[in-house]
């Protein structure tokens, strides 16, 4: 398979993801508004690096929990209760991921912004 044809069909995904999923869009948003921030604030390369991996972090695990929740629904589309305790630990994972995201951030800009200010 040539490379062209696999970037194609992550970019897919992508394009997939933020169409139907919510959570994706505002992940997104955020991380858009944060990387504006960093630019606007002069991160260094270490805080740079600290803040891609985590929206890296947050944005693949997203992927991941919608990948399984459309497998789940696939597989087991009436919901029983190993589906749904799939579905609610990739749910968490997320959830976990964005509540350390939003402490990272809080550690990375607001020095910054008290030093700006």
């Amino acid at each position: 398979m040539k490379i062209t044809k696999s970037f194609s069909f992550a970019f897919e995904g992508l394009k997939t993801a933020f169409r139907q999923e919510t959570n994706f869009k505002v992940h997104t948003v955020i991380a858009l508004i944060a990387i504006v921030m960093a630019v606007f604030l002069q991160f260094n390369h270490l805080e740079w690096s600290i803040l891609l991996l985590t929206i890296a972090l947050v944005v693949i695990l997203e992927l991941i929990n919608t990948s399984l929740e459309a497998i789940v629904n696939l597989v087991e589309p009436d919901t029983k209760e190993q589906a749904k305790i799939a579905k609610d630990v990739s749910a968490a994972a997320v959830m976990i991921a964005a509540v350390v995201s939003i402490i990272v951030g809080l550690l990375l800009f607001i020095p910054k912004i008290v030093l700006y200010y």
